[in-house]
């Protein structure tokens, strides 16, 4: 089992929230493997246009027959109970509790996700084989559960590097949902601990594990003053499944964040979707006042699979080599991020001799010189001071590596600068 694997199946039994304890010790355990600064924002807190609600927690529920066996528990699957359900004891007919009960009449087998965050109810959520199965009553209703003043956790990892940012945002709202986001959560650890290896950083990368919608409206309230660091981002969700990569652009569509993952995509089964005001947290990232260059990487995007919000979604579902897939194509992307610039040719009037510089290699018609003397080429052709090294790449076809690489030998060679602009 991979190690990100192995953090799924770890944080899946955790009864998330919003907001409460299931939240905290997620990030507990997250900061065994990065450390986090982490940040309560109590109850009655106005952010932006929102206020942070009353904090929620549950120890049990269930509803119980005649019995006394529990034909819906709590303790069996954290989905059973809709989320920030108050508490209740009662005793009930099956007619009387229908209201209240949540399946999936299309999927008979499965039990769906379901909240109520800031409307006060409750509610179960159960098999419709289970609904089918149940007599009618009296039934003993039980939801063991808080609400009360508390707070809103959210937790950041930050590895230093220049004065620009990179944003790496994940929820951690949902309860037992594993694409959904324990893999975009394991995805994101990972890329933090590789990042955290390199030996130069051009960007400062910060990691922002927090609730979805209400924790990311939270963040950007509380960092006004510094959002404007924020030069690239992206929203890691559904990072596990066995579907195919998909990019979201930002807002703007034709931010250099949203062609580098277009380009580390091209060569590999995917698809590029346009920004829209819906999904996950780039539409807060993306909303018109803060306007972020932010992005969202998911495989199958939210709603396009059978077990999208429902009881399979568990570790089965997703596999270690798809998560192992999200993490290659994240640090392809901030290979670019780090390399991408612009350069000056210093010897533009005809092309300079390359052969007397040692620069074209001696072995001449194998591919892959031929592919460095063409990177070479086009480097020097391009490197006006305006196109970078992503744009050279795209214009020649040629992989973004070697052209990285030649503009390199040529900077080393003394053929080329980098540009100030």
């Amino acid at each position: 089992m991979s190690d990100m694997h192995a953090l799924v199946r770890r944080l899946y039994p955790l009864c998330r929230s919003i907001t409460g304890d299931g939240v905290r010790r997620t990030l507990e355990i997250v900061s065994e493997s990065i450390p986090l600064e982490i940040s309560e924002v109590p109850t009655g807190t106005q952010v932006l246009d929102w206020t942070i609600p009353k904090e929620w927690n549950i120890r049990d529920a269930y509803i119980k027959d005649a019995s006394g066996a529990r034909v819906v528990d709590f303790a069996a699957s954290n989905l059973h109970v809709v989320g920030y359900s108050v508490p209740v004891s009662a005793t009930m007919t099956l007619d009387e509790l229908r209201p209240r009960l949540h399946t999936l009449p299309d999927q008979p087998d499965l039990v769906p996700y379901r909240t109520s965050y800031y409307a006060e109810t409750w509610g179960f959520c159960l098999s419709e084989n289970t609904l089918a199965g149940m007599g009618p009553g009296p039934y003993e209703v039980r939801v063991d559960s808080t609400l009360a003043d508390g707070h809103l956790t959210y937790g950041e990892h930050v590895i230093p590097g220049g004065e620009e940012e990179v944003l790496v945002s994940c929820h951690v709202c949902h309860p037992s949902l594993a694409n959904d986001n324990l893999a975009g959560v394991a995805v994101a650890v990972r890329l933090a601990r590789w990042l955290a290896g390199r030996k130069e950083r051009r960007y400062t990368y910060r990691f922002v594990f927090a609730p979805g919608t209400i924790g990311a409206i939270t963040w950007l309230a509380r960092n006004r003053d510094r959002v404007d660091r924020v030069r690239h981002g992206v929203v890691l969700a559904c990072a596990g499944d066995r579907g195919a990569l998909t990019y979201k652009r930002s807002r703007r569509g034709d931010t250099e964040i949203d062609r580098v993952f277009a380009h580390v995509l091209r060569d590999r089964e995917h698809t590029l979707l346009d920004f829209s005001p819906y999904g996950y947290d780039e539409r807060q990232y993306c909303s018109p006042g803060f306007d972020l260059a932010v992005g969202s990487l998911t495989r199958t995007p939210y709603g396009g699979y059978p077990e999208y919000h429902t009881s399979a979604d568990d570790p089965d579902f997703v596999s270690p080599e798809a998560m192992e897939d999200t993490l290659d194509v994240c640090r392809q992307a901030v290979e670019i991020l780090e390399r991408n610039r612009a350069y000056v040719n210093l010897s533009p009037y005809g092309e300079p001799h390359l052969g007397r510089r040692g620069l074209y290699g001696s072995l001449g018609g194998r591919s892959d010189t031929k592919q460095a003397q063409m990177a070479m080429l086009w480097v020097l052709n391009l490197s006006d001071g305006l196109h970078t090294l992503l744009d050279i790449s795209e214009r020649s076809t040629l992989p973004f590596a070697a052209v990285a690489e030649a503009a390199r030998a040529l900077h080393d060679a003394g053929l080329v600068k980098e540009s100030a602009g």
